[in-house]
């Protein structure tokens, strides 16, 4: 398909949850996470420059999303998505996973999302469900390509190309 890359989506949606068709599909989550990363291949580090990706995608409830945040963040209680970089560097000192080669994508992690935060903080942003889920997977996404906002200027330019990439048409 033109104007995607090769992306090999590692998809589950709790079954417990109420979640629309469109949601649990993971063609549409495969078609738009490969046009997104299409859109922002230009502005990728060497490093994470592929032909191909590999990653997870995971539309789970509170309960796991908030024991994910406690064992991983060690934060308690739900949060909206979590980000797991395959390529980020370890805390450890060990190096990222090594990059792309001929036999198979580049791996760039797990984006988890709890569907239940993301239907409560809807309302509250304004918008419906289904843009609440493309903007919590477009930050998501981001986190796993090395973008960061540990401060206001960073915060406001990672939103601001979040923006961008959720204008790529939902229905692909």
């Amino acid at each position: 398909m033109a104007g995607t890359k090769d992306l090999d989506l590692a998809f589950s949606a709790d079954p417990a949850l109420e979640i629309s068709p469109q949601q649990a599909d993971a063609d549409y989550w495969q078609a738009l996470l490969s046009a997104w990363l299409h859109q922002l291949a230009p502005e990728l580090p060497p490093a994470l420059q592929a032909p191909g990706y590999s990653m997870g995608l995971s539309l789970v409830g509170d309960s796991e999303i908030a024991e994910l945040n406690a064992d991983w963040r060690h934060k308690q209680g739900p949060t909206d998505v979590l980000a797991f970089a395959a390529q980020d560097e370890a805390t450890d000192g060990t190096p990222p996973m090594p990059a792309y080669r001929e036999s198979g994508p580049l791996e760039l992690g797990d984006i988890v999302i709890s569907l239940e935060t993301a239907a409560r903080q809807a309302p509250e942003h304004g918008h419906g469900m289904e843009q609440e889920l493309l903007f919590l997977a477009s930050h998501g996404l981001l986190h796993l390509l090395g973008w960061d906002h540990p401060e206001e200027a960073s915060l406001a330019a990672m939103l601001a190309r979040q923006k961008e990439l959720v204008k790529v048409p939902a229905k692909l």
